[in-house]
């Protein structure tokens, strides 16, 4: 039994009513299985059914045998949990052994304890992650897509031979943090301050929504250097004095994913944890391309979770005496989400063999990530719709998946800031900024 309080009482004098405490007892919930027994939670996650254009005939041994082990590890170590742990937007930290059995964080970092993976397999991985849940995709990217690259490109060989093994094996779990309350989009006029004193350098200024942070032992900062106003990267431990880090509350989407407020007061951060090789924003801007490119494929992922559910739901629930998936309108609506996935994993399968030929472009990443993000969208709306009211409950996926994907369609470059990168490519035309025509014009 939970209780709540509550009770009614007169005030003297008055008569007026007031509240006051008391216990009333209310029965626990039903196990979701015991009150809707006519289809099987995501806890038992649905045998995967969306690869109707046979993808598998364009990935390698490597990319298949990764893919199986991938799909294995989340369906049987993190399916169960996802729910308990998305209602108590909690991160379940012991299953981080699990992540790094599987032998892909470093992603395609060569040495240093990192797997070397094809940029098609870490791609692949991710989906297979995304798959059943969101947040641990996220997880991921921030510590193999992000940090640890930041070092291996950036760093000093001392750093990668300091940091990286342990990353690797995510004995020492990392941040990445370029944005700013007050710079979003607009990230490369970040205002957050490095300043150069004698043995290292004093940073002050804010960061935010930086995944991970809450228990990364270390943060990867960029920060703007006041003696040449460039951007410049640094190492910082999570136990360094004027460093401070709270959650970020009352998010409805990725709510396992740990994001936060990163709050920096003269902290000193040591020569040896400055990264070298961060001149300027063009090194920050060098890493955005991968990043959204595995940001697509998180979004085929949860798009390829959302229609494996709906397909074993539509077989499984039943009205008017026949199974949903009898009904014309929900194969239609089946049918649009699987086209919708096969034309959004050849996109993404496309891209990748582009960064793998050296022929990708960042206006192929960026239009990648928003119409693959756009049009995942979509199908898990149509999801949504198929499941009916058990749509809006955890327990089922589509709901939280539904959510999870308002974030992927939003981090690593919003929709419209992905478009007019592929825009400024093509035309030769830059619009980020409003154009002002002179005041003569203008009248």
């Amino acid at each position: 039994m939970t209780a709540v309080s509550l009770a009614i009482s007169k005030k003297p004098g008055d008569g007026s009513e007031h509240v006051e405490s008391c216990q009333i007892g209310l029965p626990a919930a039903m196990e979701i299985s015991v009150a809707f027994p006519q289809a099987t939670p995501a806890s038992t996650f649905p045998p995967m059914k969306f690869d109707y254009y046979l993808s598998d005939d364009l990935l390698n041994h490597e990319e298949k045998a990764l893919r199986k082990k991938v799909r294995e590890m989340m369906e049987k170590e993190v399916a169960p949990i996802m729910v308990e742990y998305c209602e108590k937007a909690e991160f379940p930290i012991h299953v981080i052994p699990k992540f790094a059995e599987l032998n892909v964080v470093g992603g395609t970092i060569e040495g240093y304890g990192c797997p070397g993976l094809s940029f098609t397999s870490l791609a692949i991985a991710l989906m297979e992650i995304a798959r059943v849940d969101a947040s641990f995709a996220s997880f991921m990217m921030a510590q193999s897509v992000l940090a640890l690259p930041s070092i291996a490109l950036y760093g000093s060989e001392e750093q990668k031979l300091k940091y990286l093994p342990s990353m690797a094996q995510l004995n020492t779990t990392s941040c990445w943090a370029l944005t700013e309350p007050n710079y979003g989009s607009d990230a490369s006029s970040l205002g957050m301050t490095a300043t150069k004193v004698n043995g290292g350098w004093i940073l002050d200024g804010q960061k935010r929504w930086a995944g991970n942070c809450t228990f990364a032992d270390l943060l990867i900062i960029f920060a703007r250097n006041t003696n040449t106003n460039k951007i410049n990267g640094f190492i910082v431990k999570k136990e360094a004095a004027g460093l401070k880090i709270t959650k970020i509350q009352n998010k409805i989407g990725v709510r396992i994913m740990q994001n936060g407020d990163i709050m920096l007061k003269k902290v000193f951060v040591p020569d040896e944890d400055w990264l070298p090789n961060v001149h300027s924003f063009d090194q920050v801007n060098q890493m955005l391309p991968i990043v959204r490119i595995m940001a697509a494929w998180v979004a085929i992922g949860i798009s390829t979770g959302v229609y494996d559910m709906c397909y074993r739901y539509m077989n499984e629930r039943k009205q008017f005496g026949a199974p949903l998936a009898a009904f014309q309108i929900s194969q239609e609506k089946l049918v649009r989400m699987l086209g919708n996935i096969q034309a959004m994993f050849l996109l993404g399968w496309r891209v990748c063999k582009l960064y793998e030929t050296g022929k990708m472009t960042l206006g192929h990443a960026s239009i990648a990530k928003a119409w693959i993000t756009r049009t995942a969208r979509k199908t898990v709306s149509l999801g949504r719709e198929l499941l009916g009211g058990n749509g809006l409950l955890t327990d089922f996926l589509v709901g939280k998946a539904f959510c999870d994907l308002e974030a992927i369609f939003t981090y690593d470059g919003t929709y419209e800031i992905n478009s007019l990168v592929t825009g400024r490519e093509i035309t030769g035309f830059e619009s980020f900024k409003p154009y002002l025509l002179p005041k003569a014009s203008r009248m």
